[in-house]
């Protein structure tokens, strides 16, 4: 088997989960300490997708509702996008689209998977069942918990088998 390396960047607003979920994904772990993320904190964990071995290089974007020149120089490269979203503020699902929409200049047909995080909080959510529908028609779209660990493998094997894919 040989071994792939991909380059994944997460985006979205500030307070969304991200690092918690890249901490849920590489370690297994989960803090209820919040530190910002400065600038970008790069992580990786080993996967196997249909018996090829794939490191994920994962870059845990420092949260923003659009993209500065650093962030933008961060994602070159990139062979997939996670976007990040806190179900309980329905303005970081519009932060979440507008870094997409301009991540596309310059990662025009990378792979991308939409995270709906915060899934333990889900009687407090502001972004609805039917945006959740919605958006997976374009995007695979996964409700995620970094507390739980619900959703979050599963979000991470799927950008990995499209990663794959595209090989």
């Amino acid at each position: 088997m040989s071994e792939l390396a991909r380059k994944i960047c997460l985006m979205g607003d500030f307070g969304v989960g991200k690092s918690s979920l890249v901490a849920r994904f590489v370690r297994n772990t989960f803090s209820e300490k919040y530190l910002t993320t400065v600038g970008v904190k790069v992580d990786s964990k080993e996967v196997t997708v249909d018996r090829r071995n794939v490191k994920l290089v994962v870059w845990d974007l420092a949260g923003k509702a659009e993209l500065d020149s650093l962030n933008k120089s961060y994602i070159r490269g990139a062979h997939g996008l996670m976007l990040v979203v806190d179900g309980t503020r329905e303005a970081s699902l519009r932060a979440a689209l507008y870094l997409w929409m301009q991540s596309q200049k310059q990662l025009a047909q990378v792979p991308v998977v939409m995270l709906i995080n915060k899934l333990d909080l889900i009687d407090k959510w502001e972004v609805s069942s039917a945006d959740i529908v919605r958006l997976s028609e374009s995007v695979p779209t996964f409700r995620t918990s970094a507390l739980s660990g619900e959703g979050v493998e599963a979000a991470f094997a799927a950008l990995a088998k499209r990663l794959v894919e595209s090989v």
